[in-house]
C-alpha cells in the first residue's frame, strides 16, 4: 500500500494536476476569506467555511478523476492488479495519496486567519461580530475545518469510486462533479419540498445541513459518524469492483 501511495502522490506533481490543484485550491480559499470573514470585518468563518464546500464542486474530481481512469487508460490497470499488493492496499493507496494532498492544502490554507488574530485587539463598537471587538474563537475555527476535512475525505472517496468505473478522465470529473454539487445542494431544494417524510430523509443524507452545527462550534458525532460512514462505504464499493475484475 506504501508504495502505491508513494506513486501515486509523486504522480500528482509529475504532470501538472497537483500543482493546478494546490494553486487553486489556495486561491479560491483566499478569495473566499477575503469576501466573507475579512471583508466583513468579522471574526465568524462560517460563511468562509460554507462557501469553502461548494468550491469542492470544482476541486475534488481535479484530484480523483485520474486515480483508476488514467490506470485504465495507459493499460497499466493488469499490472497494478496482479502487483504483489492487495486490493484494499492499492484502493487505500491512492485514497490516501489524494487524502494527503487535500489535507496538505487545507492546512496550508489555514495562513488565511492570521489576519484574523492580528486585528484581534483593535477595538470596535459598531459590529457585535467584528474582529477587533471580540477576535477570532480558535475552537470554532478547529472544528469547521475538521468538519470540511471530513467533507473532503467522503467527496474523494466518491470520486475515487466514479474513477474506478471509467477509462475517460474527464467522464470521472463530470460525474463526480454532478454527484457533489447533487449532495450539496440538496438543502436548498429540501425547502420547496412539502412531503415532510422526503423532507426528512433529504436532511439526513445533506452534507451541508450537517455540516451547520461544525459552523457553530458543536462537534457533532453523529455527522462525524455520517462523513467517515460515506467515505467507508465508497471505499468498500471500489474495492468490490476491483476484486469482481480480478477474480470475474
Amino acid at each position: 500500500m506504501f508504495a502505491i501511495f508513494k506513486k501515486e502522490l509523486r504522480s500528482y506533481f509529475i504532470n501538472a494536476i497537483g500543482y493546478v490543484y494546490v494553486g487553486v485550491f489556495l486561491a479560491a480559499a483566499a478569495l473566499l476569506c477575503c469576501y466573507t470573514t475579512l471583508g466583513q470585518k468579522s471574526y465568524d468563518t462560517s460563511s468562509y467555511f460554507q462557501m469553502l464546500n461548494f468550491a469542492f464542486i470544482v476541486l475534488i474530481p481535479l484530484l480523483t478523476m485520474k486515480l483508476f481512469s488514467e490506470e485504465k487508460k495507459l493499460r497499466t490497470e493488469q499490472l497494478l492488479m496482479t502487483a504483489p499488493v492487495s486490493v484494499w492496499g492499492m484502493v487505500l493507496g491512492k485514497f490516501f495519496a489524494a487524502f494527503a494532498l487535500f489535507l496538505g492544502t487545507v492546512v496550508v490554507s489555514c495562513v488565511n486567519f492570521i489576519p484574523l488574530y492580528s486585528y484581534g485587539q483593535k477595538e470596535s463598537l459598531d459590529n457585535p461580530y467584528a474582529v477587533s471587538h471580540i477576535g477570532p474563537v480558535t475552537s470554532e475555527i478547529v472544528i469547521c475545518l475538521l468538519g470540511i476535512i471530513l467533507i473532503g475525505a467522503a467527496f474523494i472517496s466518491i470520486g475515487l469510486f466514479i474513477s474506478s468505473l471509467t477509462e475517460n478522465q474527464l467522464a470521472a470529473a463530470v460525474a463526480t462533479i454532478a454527484v457533489i454539487f447533487t449532495l450539496l445542494v440538496l438543502d436548498m431544494a429540501n425547502q420547496y419540498i412539502d412531503v415532510y417524510a422526503i423532507r426528512y430523509v433529504l436532511s439526513w443524507i445533506c452534507v451541508i445541513s450537517r455540516f451547520s452545527n461544525f459552523t457553530v462550534g458543536i462537534l457533532d458525532y453523529s455527522s462525524i459518524l455520517y462523513y467517515l460512514s460515506i467515505t467507508g462505504v465508497f471505499i468498500l464499493l471500489t474495492v468490490r469492483v476491483y476484486d469482481k475484475r480480478r477474480w470475474g
